[in-house]
C-alpha cells in the first residue's frame, strides 16, 4: 500500500507534462520525457541488476493515455507506443521530489554513451 495518495492527475494540453497533486498538499509538474526515460517498465529498467537501458531520443515524447492500475498506480501510455510502465503513487512522488537529480543522471548517461535527447536525425 502507498502512504501517499494523489488527489489529482492531469495531463497538460500539449501532452508534455503530468501534473500530480497529493493528499499531503505536494504538487509536481512531471515532464513526459522524464516519465518516459525513467519508466519503471522492464524495457527501461531491465529484468535484473545492471540491465538498465538508457533511452535516447525522447525529448518530444507526449503522454497519450493513463489507465488506473488497482488503487495504487497508473499505467502511462506514450505517443512512441511505450505503455508498459506502471507508475505507483510512491514512484510518482519520488520523481516529483528527486526528478531533477535523476534526470541529470540520465543526461550524464546519454553524454557518456554519445547519445542525444533529440530524436534520430534531429540536431543536438
Amino acid at each position: 500500500m502507498s502512504d501517499v495518495w494523489p488527489t489529482e492527475l492531469r495531463v497538460s494540453k500539449d501532452r508534455r507534462h503530468l501534473l500530480v497533486t497529493f493528499d499531503n498538499g505536494a504538487s509536481f509538474d512531471l515532464p513526459a520525457e522524464m516519465l518516459r526515460v525513467l519508466s519503471p517498465s522492464a524495457e527501461v529498467q531491465g529484468h535484473g541488476p545492471g540491465q538498465k537501458v538508457t533511452m535516447p531520443g525522447k525529448r518530444n515524447v507526449g503522454i497519450m493515455s493513463m489507465t488506473p492500475t488497482g488503487n495504487y498506480a497508473v499505467r502511462i501510455g506514450f505517443d512512441d507506443m511505450h505503455d508498459t510502465g506502471i507508475f505507483t503513487w510512491s514512484y510518482l512522488r519520488e520523481l516529483g521530489e528527486k526528478g531533477q537529480e535523476l534526470f541529470a543522471a540520465y543526461e550524464a548517461e546519454l553524454k557518456e554513451k554519445g547519445l542525444s535527447r533529440d530524436p534520430v536525425g534531429k540536431p543536438h
